[in-house]
């Protein structure tokens, strides 16, 4: 079942630079062709180390961040270490697969720093994982991942990266009725992660 049927839509984008991860998502909550919410929170960060951003089904949104936030601070209570970013998402993997028949429709961004440096993964709903550069993933996404695509640099400033995702975004919304109502992003660096939200225009 696609997105389009349910009628739910998002735009969200992770973008990796050398010493930093940078997700961000735009509020809006749509449902066919009704604004539910201006206030939906589609970027997350844990454990002050990884984030994750979704698009999706605002239900199935809230579930797995909330499995994640418990399965990721469980980790550590009995290991006494941190999850790596790709123990991370190897975790979410196997909790969406184990869902492939009744997936969560939802599409994932997974990124962190960790001791092998950062890391930005993308999933589906049934949990593939694709390490890249950048990626952009919703309703919006065709237009978010062409703006991106024409101003990445792998060498940009963590504050770079970070304005080039708000533009992207931006550009979506403009095009994407389900897309809007304000910009989440999330900025992770060795010294931790850090949350902000930016207005629409």
């Amino acid at each position: 079942m696609s997105y389009e049927k349910l009628g739910t839509g998002a735009t969200t984008v992770g973008i990796r630079v050398k010493d930093a991860v940078i997700l961000a998502s735009e509020k809006r909550v749509s449902y066919g062709g009704f604004v539910m919410s201006k206030a939906g929170k589609k970027v997350y960060v844990f454990r002050n180390r990884y984030g994750i951003a979704f698009a999706g089904l605002f239900a199935d949104i809230q579930t797995l961040a909330r499995v994640m936030n418990v399965q990721l601070h469980q980790y550590e209570l009995e290991n006494g270490r941190p999850l790596s970013v790709k123990g991370a998402a190897k975790l979410l993997s196997v909790i969406l697969y184990q869902y492939k028949y009744s997936p969560f429709l939802s599409e994932v961004i997974v990124g962190g720093i960790d001791e092998d440096g950062a890391h930005m993964i993308v999933m589906d709903s049934l949990g593939s994982l694709i390490e890249d550069d950048y990626a952009a993933v919703g309703s919006g996404a065709p237009i978010a991942i062409g703006i991106i695509e024409s101003k990445y640099d792998k060498e940009m400033s963590p504050e770079d990266a970070e304005a080039l995702a708000v533009e992207a975004i931006r550009a979506a919304i403009k095009r994407d009725v389900a897309s809007g109502d304000g910009i989440d992003v999330a900025v992770i660096t060795p010294e931790g992660a850090s949350e902000k939200t930016y207005p629409v225009a």
